[in-house]
C-alpha cells in the first residue's frame, strides 16, 4: 500500500503561506488532553516539550486543559490567577456550580479548541453538537483500534482495507471508545494524526483522511549538550559499566573496553514493541560473534516496566559485592601509598617485595573469594510476579541465551522504568540513554516513536522501522538514514524472518565498527537533531489551527492550501566524506585493524558545516504584545 500524502506535505520545503494576518489578541487557544501535567505516555512529551513554543505564539491566550491529580498539581502545576477576566469568570463559574461551562465577554474571542485522542473528544463532539462558536482540532496520536488489533497478532497493514471495523470493536469490547474516537475525527474541523503511516491507519479505521500530518518534535535545547556530548557519552558508559561489573561480578571473563550496549525501552508489549524480533536476532547475533571468534561482547537491555514485588536479591548482592571490592582496592592502595611515601622520605626505594605484607594479602584473598559465584549472572534484575508466563523470560529460555560464559550476547531484563535514586542502576533515563551505543527499535506498531527520537538528538545511533512514523519521516528527508547512524528495518514489504535477518545484519555491522567510526557516526546522528526540533516542526500545528479557524470562521479567516507538487522538500545527502555508510565501508571480516580506519579522511567541520547547508533555519515567533498583530512566520 503506497504511502499516499495528505492534504499538507511533511516535507521541510515548508507549507502554503497564511495569507491573512490576523490578531491574536482575539484568539484564544485551548489544548486539552488526559496527558496535560499527568505523565502516563508519548502525548505528554509532546504537549511538555511543545509547550514553550506555543507561548511564544499565543502568549497569556494559551490553556491547557486537563485531569485534576492530586500528586501531579505539587510536582507540575503553579497555580496562579488568570490574567484574562472572561477567563476567570468562567472558572469562578465553574467552581461554584460544578463543572458546568459559562462564559461572559460582551465580544467573544475566536476560540481554537484542539484535542488529543479518544478520551478528550467527547468534550469535542459536545462542542459540535450544541454548535458553539469553536474552531476544534482532534489529533490521533494511535488509533485505538488499531492498538488493540497489533497486540492481536495479525497482519494488519496488509488487511486495513478488510478490517470490519464496527465487528473488529464489539468483539474487543471496545465500540463505546471506539465510536467517541470516530465521532470526534469525523465532527473536527480539522482531523490530522502524527505520520504518514498512521494517517493511511486513521483513514481506514476512523473513516476520515487527516487534513495535516503534523509529527512529533522535541525540545532540542533540552538534551543537546553543545560540544560536549561525546564526553557525556563516555561519563555515562563508564556508569553502565560500573553497574555491569557488579551484575557479572564472577563471570567478567569479557573486556568491558570491547563491550557494545544496545537497548530497547517502552511500554511492556512485547509484539508491538519489536522485543520478538530483538530477541531473536540477538540469538542470531551471538552465533555469528561465536562463529567469527569477535572479540566483541553485546550487552542488550530492556528496560520495560512490569508486574515485580522487589529488587532480585543476586543482583542487588552484585552490586554490594563490586562496591566491597572497590572498598577494599582503596584500603591496599592507601596503605601501599603510605609505606612508598615513607620509603621516598628516607631517599630509599622502595623494597616491592615488602610492600605489601601479609595482612594486605589476606584482605585480597578474601575479597577474591567473596566474588566466587555458582549461579549465571541474573537475567532479570527483579522479581517478576508472573515468572512463568513473562514473553521476554519465556523468549530468552526457548533461544537459550542464559548470560553463559560461551555467549558473546549477554542479556539484562529491567522491568522498570529508570531512576537515579534506584539502588541497583542510580541513572536517570536521559544519562542512560547517552551511556548506551544503539537503541533498538524494531517495532511492528509505533504511529511515532520517541524513544529513536530522543536517542538522534542525544547523538545515539538507533534502529526504527518502516512501519513507525519516525523511520518514515527519516526516510523521507534523508537520502542515506543508516550513514547517519538511522537505520531502517523493513517490516512492512518482507516477512518476520527476513526482517530479523536484516535486523541480525545491522547489528553484526554495527560491532564490527571500530570506536573511531562508532564517534563519527554519533557525531553524524547528532547534526539530526535540527530536523526534530519543534522550531521547525511547529509549524504544522500552525497550519492545522489555522485552517481550522478558517473553516470555522470563514468570514474572518482564509486558508486555501494547495496540493503539494511533485517536489517533495530536500533529502539531507549523504555525508560528504568517506565513509558513507557502515555497511559499505567495514571490511567483510571483523578483525580489520584499528591502522586502516585512521586513514580514512574525515574532517568533522568541513562535513558539519556542508550538513548546515542542507537545513533550513529554525523559524522565530515574536513575543506577543498588547494589540500587536502576528502572521504565518514567512519561508526563508
Amino acid at each position: 500500500m503506497p504511502l499516499a500524502r495528505s492534504l499538507s506535505v511533511t516535507s521541510l520545503s515548508g507549507l502554503e503561506e497564511w495569507d491573512e494576518e490576523f490578531d491574536r489578541e482575539d484568539a484564544v487557544l485551548f489544548e486539552i488532553a488526559w496527558e496535560v501535567a499527568n505523565k502516563v505516555g508519548g502525548i505528554y512529551t509532546v504537549i511538555q516539550t511543545k509547550a514553550r513554543l506555543t507561548c511564544e505564539e499565543w502568549g497569556e491566550n494559551y490553556f491547557l486543559v486537563g485531569p485534576y491529580m492530586e500528586s501531579s498539581v505539587r510536582t507540575q502545576v503553579e497555580l496562579i490567577e488568570p490574567c484574562n477576566a472572561t477567563l476567570r469568570r468562567t472558572i469562578d463559574k465553574m467552581n461554584s456550580s460544578g463543572c458546568k461551562f459559562a462564559a461572559q465577554c460582551d465580544e467573544p474571542p475566536h476560540i481554537v479548541a484542539h484535542f488529543h485522542e479518544w478520551l478528550a473528544g467527547l468534550g469535542l463532539v459536545l462542542c459540535r453538537q450544541r454548535q458553539l462558536p469553536v474552531a476544534t482540532i482532534f489529533t490521533t496520536h494511535a488509533t485505538l483500534l488499531g492498538r488493540y488489533l497489533c497486540a492481536g497478532n495479525v497482519d494488519f497493514y496488509n488487511k486495513l482495507a478488510e478490517f470490519n471495523v464496527d465487528k473488529e470493536a464489539g468483539d474487543r469490547q471496545i465500540y463505546h471508545r471506539y465510536c467517541l474516537e470516530r465521532a470526534a475525527a469525523r465532527c473536527a474541523h480539522v482531523f490530522t494524526t502524527v505520520s504518514q503511516i498512521t494517517a493511511i491507519e486513521a483513514e481506514h479505521l476512523l473513516k476520515r483522511k487527516p487534513d495535516i500530518v503534523t509529527p512529533n518534535g522535541l525540545n532540542v535545547k533540552k538534551f543537546s549538550a553543545m560540544h560536549e556530548f561525546q564526553n557525556l557519552h563516555a561519563q555515562s558508559k563508564a556508569r553502565i559499566q560500573e553497574f555491569v561489573r557488579g551484575h557479572f561480578y564472577g563471570h567478567l571473563d569479557f573486556n568491558l573496553d570491547k563491550t557494545v550496549f544496545l537497548f530497547i525501552a517502552g511500554r511492556y508489549e512485547f509484539s508491538n514493541k519489536g522485543a520478538d524480533i530483538f530477541l531473536e536476532a540477538l540469538a542470531r547475533l551471538n552465533y555469528l560473534l561465536r562463529v567469527n571468534h569477535s572479540e566483541v561482547t553485546i550487552i542488550a537491555f530492556f528496560i520495560m516496566p512490569a508486574r515485580t514485588n522487589n529488587f532480585n536479591v543476586e543482583t542487588l548482592k552484585g552490586q554490594a559485592v563490586r562496591k566491597q571490592l572497590w572498598d577494599t582496592a582503596q584500603t591496599v592502595k592507601e596503605r601501599f601509598g603510605k609505606k612508598l611515601y615513607e620509603s621516598l622520605l628516607v631517599g630509599q626505594l622502595p623494597d616491592v617485595s615488602k610492600m605489601l605484607d601479609k595482612e594486605d594479602f589476606t584482605m585480597m584473598k578474601r575479597a577474591i573469594f567473596a566474588t566466587q559465584r555458582q549461579c549465571l549472572p541474573p537475567i532479570c534484575s527483579h522479581n517478576m510476579l508472573e515468572d512463568s508466563s513473562d514473553p521476554i523470560l519465556n523468549c530468552i529460555r526457548r533461544i537459550g541465551l542464559f548470560n553463559s560464559a560461551q555467549d558473546r550476547v549477554k542479556v539484562i531484563f529491567h522491568p522498570e522504568f529508570l531512576s537515579s535514586t534506584s539502588p541497583l542502576l542510580p541513572m536517570d533515563y536521559e544519562e542512560f540513554v547517552r551511556g548506551c551505543h544503539l537503541g533498538v527499535f524494531p517495532s511492528y506498531y509505533e504511529p511515532w516513536g520517541y524513544t529513536p527520537a530522543e536517542c538522534t538528538v542525544m547523538g545515539i545511533p538507533s534502529i526504527s522501522t518502516n512501519l513507525s512514523g519516525f523511520g518514515c519521516f527519516m526516510e523521507e528527508h534523508i537520502a542515506d538514514p543508516s550513514a547517519y547512524g538511522i537505520y531502517i528495518l523493513d517490516r512492512r514489504y518482507r516477512g518476520v524472518d527476513e526482517s530479523c535477518n536484516q535486523l541480525t545484519s545491522f547489528l553484526f555491522q554495527f560491532c564490527q565498527q571500530s570506536r573511531r567510526q562508532r564517534i563519527i557516526q554519533r557525531n553524524r546522528t547528532e547534526r539530526l537533531s535540527d530536523l526534530l526540533d519543534w522550531r521547525y516542526l511547529g509549524r504544522y500545528y500552525v497550519s492545522a489551527r489555522h485552517m481550522a479557524l478558517a473553516k470555522a470562521f470563514p468570514d474572518t479567516f482564509i486558508y486555501e492550501p494547495q496540493e503539494p507538487t511533485s517536489a517533495t522538500g530536500f533529502r539531507y545527502p549523504r555525508p560528504a566524506s568517506v565513509p558513507p555508510s557502515p555497511a559499505h565501508s567495514l571490511h567483510s571480516s571483523p578483525h580489520h585493524s584499528e591502522a586502516e580506519d585512521e586513514e580514512e579522511p574525515y574532517d568533522e567541520d568541513l562535513e558539519a558545516e556542508k550538513d548546515r547547508v542542507n537545513i533550513r533555519q529554525p523559524f522565530n515567533l515574536p513575543n506577543r504584545n498588547k494589540n500587536h498583530t502576528v502572521g504565518l512566520p514567512e519561508k526563508n
